[in-house]
């Protein structure tokens, strides 16, 4: 009896390099497909964690369960939270664990955030977290006091790279995000291009800067990009 194959699967970034391709062959080297839809979010405050620092807050043999799938593929927010406490012995509670567990372990905040638990925090991104300040984690079965890993996170853009080319930028370029709102539009710039195959077009800003420009309520986003070096 026959048996079905399923047909391969063209992965997205192939796809879109196809299309350009095409376009370009057809209008003039000088013609752009449509990017991928912008997508911006707000990067509120939580953890990476390791596999061995899960267990340490968790007990043994913890693994992370999903309890929200976010917009890159394979991540989400997990079921479990902890709690920060600072220098000032101020608490900061339910503090979502992000998965899947990485390599390093890593708390993101905001501004205020860092502010309310007496943490002077470096901006910097995801992953670079030598000389950063630390804080103490805790969690039902046991605690973490963290050397280091508490950073307010760049704002950057999740690029595949056909999406680079459509901007015209590379893994580590700048490009400004231009908000348009009925009452308070401007310009974030600043916003550092992280390339990879498996991302999807994606801008992720802290909640402080969310809120400050209500991006709730915008009405336009454009992502160009920076003059500035």
């Amino acid at each position: 009896m026959a048996t079905a194959t399923a047909p391969p699967r063209i992965d997205r970034d192939r796809i879109e390099r196809i299309v350009f391709e095409v376009l370009s062959a057809r209008f003039g080297a000088g013609a752009r497909a449509e990017s991928a839809p912008l997508v911006v979010n707000i990067s509120v405050r939580h953890m990476h964690i390791t596999p061995e620092y899960l267990e340490v807050l968790f007990g043994p043999g913890a693994e992370l369960t999903p309890g929200r799938h976010l917009y890159q593929e394979g991540e989400f927010a997990a079921e479990q939270s902890v709690d920060l406490v600072g220098p000032k012995r101020r608490m900061l509670q339910n503090v979502r664990i992000l998965g899947p567990t990485r390599g390093h372990t890593q708390i993101e905040l905001a501004f205020s955030d860092a502010i309310m638990l007496g943490i002077d925090v470096p901006i910097r991104m995801s992953g670079n977290i030598d000389g950063t300040p630390g804080c103490i984690v805790m969690g039902p079965k046991g605690h973490l006091v963290l050397e280091q890993g508490v950073i307010r996170a760049m704002r950057h853009a999740h690029m595949s790279p056909a999406d680079a080319e459509q901007y015209g930028v590379q893994a580590g370029d700048m490009l400004d995000l231009e908000i348009d709102h009925p009452t308070c539009p401007g310009v974030l710039g600043g916003v550092v291009a992280r390339v990879n195959p498996r991302f999807k077009l994606e801008v992720h800003i802290d909640s402080d800067e969310g809120n400050a420009c209500d991006l709730p309520g915008a009405t336009g986003l454009r992502l160009r990009k920076s003059s500035r070096r």
